[in-house]
């Protein structure tokens, strides 16, 4: 019983030492709190800035106020609290483990009797007690606070102390201190409710953002040009006053209550801001001086390793960023001459640090193989300017072949080394135009040389030499090039030109000016690509004048697709389409990228012109498969119109069905029963499918003669899957079949092209397949029969021969004057479908299918 009986004893000690504590906090705090709650009161309103405001006998009242409550809460709370005891422990803890009958007050009982009967009960009993106390609880203080403080009014006073806590900010221990002790010497100044803001804003030129100073003072050092700005609101008093050293200075008044100061910092001192003979803060400013940016070359310039440029290798320092660098070379001959200045970019991942590498081409500058003096030169934001060593180098210039251009360039360079050398340049221009045989006689190039002779003669301003030297230039340039080297140059340029308009017009919202700027720009290099090509096919002539007759019929390129992709081109940039306007662009570059190398038609030897003939005449018959496809696409495509039309719901009273014709009463056909058209649809669907699969051959077989496949094709095919799907689930195939002929149209255009590119076809032959394919279907009404009619005769409305016509495939057929019955059924299909293209109120598939009649005729 003793071992059992030792570690229960300590536990009920250490659980009525618990006991006891909680005990005595339920029994403390309620007598705590009234006091804690005077206290919590009074921080509150210190830390709201109350106290400042009252004047001192208020003041010293309130205090009084607070300390006398202060007081009676605690003599209250005392009175009459007792620790309590062991016995108030235990009953806390028999409470607290639920027990009955005090089972605690057993263990310390003791018997009375030496009977053993008795004693055996009673040990009995307290074995019965023991195992009851194997769990022994005290539980947490209960102050039973909500009984006392049912609204809660404890936590409202927390919230607020927090509150103004938060409010009084780095002023709270200022607010307090105030609080306790008074100002009884005079009326009360706000010091406290002053709110002083101040910052220091940097110049433009470092990007640092504004220093906000600390409203106690302090030691700071800024950037020579810095601002300060000083707000000062609330408080009482006069006006308060900005001490810069002795001088001091009012500061400008916003309202009743509020003033603000701006000061510029041009020298270190100790600005003192004060109110009433009271400082209210202090700082003390030593400015930082800009320096000035250093330059220097990373490596020694020179040449390039390839192209006439210079290499410019250079870095830039500053201490708060570099924001222009430049490159700046002077003639060694001439140094009181203007220099030239070449921009260098920087970059703007680090603006204090800045290298670079520029590769100028001045191949073309009138100082070109002439030595110069350059140096580096970087700028800052202040407007500082630091230099580099300066470095002699000789620029790159062209070499020339021809002996004129040779003697024009070394004539333009005695000018840049003399101006004032007009006789002799003068001298050797006459000697030049004298010989025209050296020059093959070229009348541009004499009149070029006459031109600037005359000018450096009678023209005596400063700018007429650089005048000269440009015209000089081309037409050394000219000589040494020629026409068709000049042409390609400029070509490039107005194809770079479009280039950044078009990424201009991209980076900003489309205008008007964009818009017209686009516009210029395609028509430069529609002018550029017109131009060009005359050359090419001049030179052409040339090359093939003695080795066999020039054929005029073989173009370069086929002039009628030239002249539709520019006009597309001036389309989009008129209506500010720039992804249409860049894939125009695309597409025509390659053609043009085709040309520039080199591959157009030319005549060679016998074995390889039988080979390519064989070869354009297997194109040929692929072309025109694609033709039949579009003419068996468009009949469908009639059907399928027809059906819609018969589907169409009866007109209402004095209405007329957009396609019937004036005068002629709609009547409908025979057959054209519903299971007669699902009829028509599915057969229609399988002569769809057999026109895919045919189509997909063509591919391949198109794909192993030139080793490319038009996408347009694949398009064609994607089309033609859709329109036979809705034919076999009763759905309208008609946008998917004109989207087929579509694409079966740019896929004949394509495979010409490809042909051409190849295999050197003729402008003859592109024109034909491209025209007969303008021509899918045929218009509603008579049309069919006048059309059959001119087709018989292996020939279309307009004379011009169709795929079927015999010798239609020969280099040698060509298009006839058409006769006046032609002439006349051609007029009268032309003005029925302008009739039928007028009435807008057709249905849009209608109206899209009438106009690519027109364009066909």
């Amino acid at each position: 019983m003793t071992e059992a009986r030792d570690p229960l004893s300590r536990r009920l000690a250490h659980g009525r030492r618990l006991a006891r504590l909680a005990l005595g906090w339920e029994s403390l705090w309620p007598r705590l709190w009234p006091a804690l709650g005077v206290v919590g009161i009074f921080l509150t309103v210190a830390f709201a800035g109350v106290f400042s405001f009252l004047p001192a006998w208020l003041h010293l009242l309130v205090l009084a106020g607070f300390i006398a409550a202060f007081g009676f809460a605690i003599w209250r709370g005392a009175r009459g609290f007792a620790w309590p005891g062991d016995a108030a422990a235990e009953r806390r803890i028999e409470a607290a483990s639920g027990l009955t009958h005090r089972p605690l007050s057993t263990l310390r009982d003791r018997a009375v009797t030496q009977d053993p009967a008795a004693l055996a009960l009673w040990q009995a009993h307290q074995r019965r007690v023991l195992a009851r106390l194997d769990r022994l609880r005290v539980g947490g203080p209960r102050p039973d606070m909500v009984r006392r403080d049912p609204r809660a009014l404890r936590l409202g006073l927390v919230v607020a102390l927090a509150a103004g806590f938060v409010m009084a900010g780095g002023d709270a221990g200022q607010r307090l201190r105030r609080a306790i002790w008074p100002n009884l010497q005079a009326a009360p100044v706000a010091v406290a409710a002053l709110k002083l803001e101040a910052w220091v804003t940097p110049p433009a030129y470092t990007g640092a953002a504004p220093v906000f100073l600390d409203p106690k003072g302090g030691t700071l050092t800024v950037p020579q040009g810095s601002r300060l700005q000083i707000a000062l609101s609330g408080g009482r008093g006069g006006v308060p006053e900005l001490k810069v050293d002795a001088a001091a200075q009012p500061l400008r008044a916003l309202d009743a209550g509020s003033f603000a100061a701006e000061l510029p910092l041009e020298r270190g001192a100790r600005i003192a801001l004060g109110r009433d003979g009271q400082e209210l803060a202090a700082w003390t400013f030593s400015l930082q001086a800009d320096a000035p940016p250093t330059a220097a070359f990373a490596e020694p310039p020179g040449p390039a390793g390839r192209g006439l440029a210079i290499r410019l290798p250079w870095r830039a320092e500053d201490d708060w960023g570099v924001t222009a660098a430049r490159a700046e070379l002077r003639l060694v001959a001439r140094p009181e001459a203007e220099p030239l200045l070449l921009e260098l970019p920087l970059a703007g991942s680090n603006p204090r640090q800045q290298r670079g590498l520029a590769q100028p081409d001045l191949s073309a500058h009138p100082w070109a193989g002439l030595a110069v003096r350059m140096r580096i030169l970087a700028r800052d934001g202040a407007g500082q300017e630091g230099s580099s060593e300066t470095r002699e180098v000789t620029l790159p210039e062209r070499d020339f072949n021809h002996p004129v251009a040779r003697a024009l360039v070394g004539l333009r360079k005695a000018l840049s080394l003399d101006p004032e050398a007009r006789e002799a340049v003068r001298r050797g221009l006459d000697e030049l135009s004298s010989k025209p045989d050296d020059f093959e006689n070229d009348t541009a190039t004499f009149l070029a040389m006459r031109v600037a002779r005359h000018r450096l003669q009678r023209d005596r301003r400063p700018e007429a030499v650089a005048e000269v030297q440009a015209l000089m230039w081309q037409t050394a340039i000219a000589l040494e090039e020629g026409r068709t080297d000049r042409t390609a140059r400029a070509l490039a340029e107005a194809r770079e030109a479009l280039r950044e308009a078009l990424a201009e017009a991209e980076r900003t919202p489309p205008d008007a000016a964009a818009r017209a700027e686009l516009e210029r720009r395609v028509q430069e290099l529609r002018e550029a690509v017109q131009r060009h090509l005359e050359a090419l096919a001049e030179r052409l002539r040339q090359e093939n004048a003695e080795a066999m007759p020039f054929d005029p019929s073989q173009r370069l390129m086929d002039q009628r697709e030239l002249d539709r992709r520019t006009q597309e081109m001036e389309q989009a940039a008129r209506e500010g389409r720039t992804d249409r306007l860049q894939q125009e662009l695309a597409e025509l570059e390659r053609m043009l990228d085709a040309l520039q190398q080199g591959r157009v038609a030319r005549s060679e030897g016998s074995n390889t012109n039988s080979q390519r003939q064989q070869q354009r005449q297997r194109g040929q018959q692929q072309m025109g498969a694609v033709q039949d496809m579009v003419q068996r696409q468009g009949e469908m495509l009639d059907r399928a119109h027809r059906r819609d039309e018969t589907q169409a719901p009866p007109p209402r009273n004095g209405e007329r069905r957009p396609n019937a014709q004036r005068g002629q009463p709609q009547q409908a056909q025979p057959g054209e029963t519903p299971e007669a058209r699902a009829a028509e649809a599915q057969r229609d669907g399988r002569q769809q499918r057999a026109l895919r699969r045919a189509l997909g051959e063509l591919m391949q077989q198109f794909g192993d003669l030139t080793g490319e496949i038009p996408e347009a094709l694949g398009r064609a095919d994607q089309a033609m899957r859709q329109a036979q799907e809705a034919l076999g689930q009763g759905g309208d195939p008609v946008p998917s079949q004109q989207q087929a002929i579509r694409e079966l149209q740019e896929g004949g255009r394509q495979m010409a092209q490809s042909m051409q590119r190849q295999f050197g076809q003729g402008e003859g032959e592109g024109e034909g397949q491209g025209q007969a394919q303008e021509a899918p279907g045929n218009a509603q009404g008579g049309q069919g029969q006048e059309r059959a009619t001119g087709q018989a005769q292996g020939r279309d409305p307009l004379g011009r021969p169709t795929r079927e016509a015999p010798g239609a495939n020969d280099q040698g057929s060509d298009t006839q004057v058409p006769q006046e019955a032609e002439m006349l059924r051609s007029r009268r299909l032309q003005e029925e479908l302008r009739r039928r293209g007028a009435e807008r109120e057709r249905p849009p598939t209608e109206l899209d299918y009438i106009d690519r009649l027109l364009r066909a005729f």
